[in-house]
């Protein structure tokens, strides 16, 4: 934990957006509790609880194929100014959904604010390679993972009950005053990158990019890699477990906020035990312990108390899997297209989660037992583990220093 304290004292601009990512991360799980606990309050079907999961993922895969080239030509501080006061507008207007006829108006306001959400998300991992040198980026990869879920903790739990006690409204306004105070921080912050001036338009450095691709075939493995990650996709699946099985013991909105809090525990915890133990091979076993924690969530599911437990053990591992396959991509690519390749890795992460929200709410209807929807999500690691595997072999993928 001293490294990343460190690499903070040293790193004055990671410094202040790491205290932002804190500030709008905490703030956006105030109204992602709100928002399925209206969908549940509402009678809102298993196909709609899905599908509005599979919008907070699909999203962000609509903006990517262009955003990537948008942020390789703007200055990265406009931009992230620019889409912090989309959310801020999207989350205020989600007090006016007040039922199940208000569908439409809740998909469009997800869609802008995760859309603006997942922008800032890859115009910021697309800066951190510029100004952060190499041998610390690992770091700063796990530090932004180890923020978003300490704010995931911290958020889900305290949301839940926020939103028992004072409603689903109080939370959406307090989401978005967060968002106010992350502008204001972004605001005062000086950032200097050096802008690689492209005379190309916007369609020629699309194609260049999928150009790129086909000459650095690694890059895409690596960018498949990442995908597999996505399969962690929970939130629909949670949301279901709470009105099919715990109904009956806690309120909605707590036990949303425990069991989201309870993997969030272990998503902060896991990589400060496996950030130093982690390499290019021993990721092989992370995909697999992911995949064993997995099937023991569905063993024990019906027990809100041990699925709990569960919970934590299955957020270990999902941490460092997503730091260092995200760390491995940007490793093994050039510097010029660092914005278009994380976008279009974005866009296949996000189109993984957007899949597996969207069939665990069609396998559910099907009647496939919850159990066995997560073990299907459990296998899909142990596919991945194969996949990566493959890569290891064929391509020659450079490893990540540990300095």
């Amino acid at each position: 934990m001293n490294e990343y304290i460190q690499l903070l004292k040293h790193e004055n601009v990671l410094r202040r957006l790491s205290f932002i990512q804190l500030i709008s991360y905490f703030g956006a799980w105030f109204s992602n509790v709100a928002i399925y606990t209206l969908l549940i309050e509402m009678g809102a079907s298993e196909t709609t609880v899905s599908f509005v999961a599979m919008l907070h993922f699909l999203a962000g895969v609509v903006q990517a194929p262009f955003s990537g080239s948008v942020i390789d030509m703007l200055k990265p501080k406009k931009l992230m100014l620019s889409l912090i006061l989309l959310e801020i507008c999207a989350t205020t207007f989600l007090v006016f959904v007040n039922n199940i006829n208000d569908l439409t108006l809740l998909y469009i306001l997800i869609l802008v604010k995760m859309a603006s959400a997942s922008f800032y998300f890859t115009t910021e991992m697309s800066l951190l390679p510029k100004i952060l040198d190499e041998k610390v980026l690992q770091k700063a990869n796990e530090l932004h993972s180890i923020i978003w879920s300490l704010s995931y903790t911290l958020g889900m739990a305290i949301s839940g009950f926020v939103v028992f006690i004072l409603g689903v409204k109080i939370a959406f306004l307090l989401d978005a005053a967060f968002f106010v105070i992350a502008f204001y921080m972004l605001y005062t912050i000086k950032i200097e990158v050096d802008i690689i001036t492209n005379k190309e338009n916007l369609l020629f450095m699309m194609r260049d990019t999928f150009s790129y691709l086909k000459k650095t075939p690694k890059a895409l493995h690596l960018m498949i890699v990442h995908a597999f990650v996505g399969l962690t996709a929970f939130d629909a699946l949670v949301a279901l477990m709470v009105d099919k099985y715990y109904a009956g013991i806690i309120a909605t909105s707590l036990a949303l906020g425990l069991l989201h809090a309870s993997r969030a525990f272990g998503l902060v915890i896991g990589p400060i035990m496996l950030g130093k133990l982690v390499n290019n091979k021993r990721l092989i076993y992370i995909f697999v312990a992911q995949a064993f924690a997995v099937f023991l969530w569905a063993y024990v599911m019906r027990n809100f108390y041990l699925s709990l437990v569960a919970s934590i053990v299955v957020g270990f591992f999902t941490t460092t899997l997503w730091s260092y396959s995200y760390t491995l991509l940007q490793k093994n690519i050039e510097q010029k297209y660092y914005g278009r390749i994380v976008a279009y890795n974005d866009m296949l992460f996000l189109s993984s989660a957007a899949f597996t929200s969207y069939m665990i709410g069609n396998l559910a209807t099907a009647e496939i037992s919850l159990e066995n929807i997560a073990n299907i999500m459990g296998a899909g690691f142990i596919v991945g583990a194969l996949y990566y595997a493959y890569v290891l072999k064929n391509q020659k993928i450079k490893e990540i220093s540990q300095g």
